[in-house]
This record gives C-alpha cells, sequence and structure tokens, in this order.
C-alpha cells in the first residue's frame, strides 16, 4: 500500500517535472525572442533615424556651400570651406575616439544586460 503511494508521488512528480521543464523551455524562448525584436526594431529605427539625418544633413552641406559660394563669389570657395568643416569634425572625432567609447559602452551595455 505505501509503495503504490509512493509510486503515484514519483508519478506525479515526474509529470510535474515535465510540466515545468516544457514551461520553462516555452518561456526562454519567448524570451529571446523578446530581447531579438527589442534589438532588431531598435536597429531598424536607428538606421531610418539616420538616413533621414543623413539626407537632411545632405542637403543643409549644398545649401551651406551654395551660400558661401555666393558671398565669396567662388563655387569652388564654398565647398571648400563646408568640405574642410566636416575634414576638422572628423578629425576631432578621430582623436577623441577614445573617450567617446566610455559613454557609449555603458549606454550599450544599460541595454544588453536588462
Amino acid at each position: 500500500m505505501a509503495f503504490e503511494e509512493f509510486k503515484e508521488d514519483l508519478m506525479g512528480a515526474e509529470a510535474d517535472m515535465r510540466s515545468y521543464i516544457e514551461t520553462s523551455d516555452e518561456y526562454l524562448r519567448l524570451r529571446i525572442f523578446k530581447v531579438i525584436m527589442y534589438h532588431v526594431t531598435g536597429i531598424t529605427q536607428f538606421l531610418l533615424i539616420s538616413i533621414g539625418f543623413v539626407f537632411a544633413l545632405l542637403f543643409l552641406s549644398f545649401a551651406a556651400c551654395l551660400a558661401l559660394s555666393e558671398t565669396l563669389n567662388s563655387y569652388f570657395s564654398g565647398f571648400i570651406i563646408v568640405g574642410g568643416f566636416y575634414m576638422v569634425i572628423g578629425i576631432l572625432v578621430f582623436v577623441f575616439r577614445e573617450k567617446l567609447n566610455g559613454p557609449l559602452l555603458k549606454k550599450f551595455s544599460k541595454y544588453y544586460f536588462e
């Protein structure tokens, strides 16, 4: 009699364990899907915003070039000045790239480890 009860308890425990494993597996799959989709949508939003920003910057750059060209009476000078400005910005970013890495790593690690 006691052996039968023990056997039933073991069978119930086995069924509970299988149910727990299946539920945990489903939860893990949903969690992975959530994290992947969070990053995919974030990257997509970043790319769309970046593309819009690049186009805006391109048109503003042409406008600045043309305005400087009319002021200086030379198309070449206007484009050289705007190009030189972007070169200075690029050099500054290159020089200070190590100082930019710290805040970027902190920000992205916050998103990654949550």
